[in-house]
């Protein structure tokens, strides 16, 4: 299935290549071709329809651009090579959906398998984090199925998604005790440093290059991570200051590894504590540091209040 999506926004191009050779210049006004008001528009110009103005009447009332707008975007020549290749385009894309739809429910029948024998969590599902549907989401509830699936609701770490916490499962399944700590399951995944000692001297510790699937998903969830105002986050851009972003991005995608695993194997329910409980925990950190090493060399350091 992983193919699919990438075969489908192939076809996305080929639709944008063919309205921008008639010189309708319709993926600059509207947010993508693919939503409501765009696909409306394409079947309708495919079908015959060259009026700009009724095109424009197409729109989707949430759509934020004005008919105005849409219809100026709406003139030009539609040329019938253009035209049929805009068709081809448009049902090599149709297929492509049908197919996902398909792949869909074989994933929804072999959750729904996997869960026969599974007893269903007493407390309710907690509250999404997000309620905008992403284009990677199933057209089924993977939250309730993975709840059941994983006794916790993977979805409240930040930074794993309903789709991640399916291809997460899907790669490594439901028992993690196959590796005995989070340092063996991170190390599996290629985000632990791979330390090479000679003479008792470090030559290189950088981690190992993989081509896994879900280590480049994990990277990718830990740069969306970055952005946000978590605890993840802050140690994310505290990280990226020090050391620069893609170590940062290491560091942030292992520790998602480790709140997965230990949810998985302990049923650890995660609860962001928040950016600002990860940046007072690394002042009394820092504090601490300063009172051991004044300590060290004789001296005690007395808080000073500082005028506003």
């Amino acid at each position: 299935m992983s193919g699919i999506p990438d075969y489908a926004a192939a076809h996305i191009q080929h639709m944008q290549k063919a309205l921008t050779f008639m010189n309708i210049q319709l993926h600059h006004v509207i947010a993508t071709i693919t939503g409501v008001t765009g696909m409306r528009i394409i079947r309708a110009i495919v079908a015959g329809e060259r009026d700009p103005d009724k095109l424009a009447a197409m729109r989707d009332v949430r759509c934020k651009e004005s008919i105005e707008t849409i219809r100026a975007a709406l003139v030009g020549n539609y040329q019938p090579e253009h035209v049929f290749a805009l068709k081809q385009a448009l049902a090599l894309y149709d297929f492509y959906q049908q197919c996902i739809d398909e792949c869909d429910a074989e994933i929804e029948r072999t959750v729904a398998q996997l869960n026969v024998d599974r007893p269903v969590p007493e407390a309710p599902l907690p509250k999404a984090k997000h309620r905008n549907k992403m284009p990677s989401d199933t057209n089924f509830d993977v939250r309730s199925a993975m709840y059941q699936l994983a006794g916790t609701d993977l979805t409240q770490i930040h930074g794993i998604g309903p789709f991640l916490a399916l291809r997460l499962i899907g790669e490594c399944g439901t028992d993690l005790s196959r590796w005995r700590t989070a340092k063996h399951f991170t190390s599996w995944l290629t985000l632990s440093p791979s330390c090479k000692i000679s003479g008792g001297k470090v030559l290189s510790s950088h981690t190992r290059k993989t081509s896994s699937r879900i280590t480049v998903a994990l990277r990718l969830a830990a740069v969306t991570v970055g952005r946000s105002n978590t605890a993840l986050g802050a140690f994310y851009r505290r990280l990226a200051g020090r050391i620069g972003n893609a170590k940062a991005v290491t560091a942030t995608a292992r520790k998602i590894a480790v709140l997965f695993y230990n949810a998985m194997r302990y049923g650890m329910d995660y609860r962001d504590p928040g950016a600002d409980h990860y940046e007072q925990q690394y002042r009394d950190r820092v504090i601490k540091q300063l009172h051991r090493r004044a300590a060290q060399f004789g001296y005690a350091l007395q808080p000073q209040e500082v005028p506003a």
